[in-house]
């Protein structure tokens, strides 16, 4: 069984048992959300995203259409994704980028995911990083931009 706090806006059904979404989190109706995730307060999910089984959403993350979460994933408090490279107001893209962090990798708090970027599976990314590019499986990048610091 799910648990769902009564201040969340949960308009999707596609929410995996076992998952708990917290206090002022909004999650639109197509999001889909694996089991046993653990979603914190003031979380915002869109429409076209996709998270996996056993996903940690720390408070204040944002997850904007294109954007897909493997399993085993931990995304810590206040990290920003984005999906348009070049964003103006009530002006869309055709399709938004995407961006993939697959199963097991880490992503530390306040780090920024710019658009069509893969994380690799058991990848960490250090907390306060800018990630500009593709980081491989089984990697530790952090900085501003992020770079490689070692492997796991």
């Amino acid at each position: 069984m799910s648990t769902l706090h009564p201040t969340a806006d949960i308009q999707s059904a596609l929410i995996g048992e076992g998952t708990t979404v917290w206090q002022y989190v909004v999650i639109l109706p197509d999001a889909k959300i694996g089991k046993n995730c653990n979603i914190n307060a003031h979380c915002f999910i869109e429409n076209d995203v996709i998270i996996g089984d056993n996903v940690t959403l720390k408070c204040g993350v944002y997850l904007w259409d294109g954007i897909r979460i493997g399993n085993n994933v931990f995304i810590g408090p206040n990290v920003t994704f984005t999906n348009d490279k070049y964003p103006k107001s009530k002006e869309y893209p055709a399709e938004f980028q995407k961006v993939i962090i697959e199963d097991g990798a880490s992503v530390g708090a306040g780090s920024v995911i710019l658009g069509d970027i893969v994380i690799g599976r058991n990848a960490i990314i250090g907390a306060g990083s800018l990630v500009t590019k593709n980081v491989p499986e089984g990697q530790v990048w952090m900085g501003h931009p992020a770079r490689f610091i070692r492997f796991v």
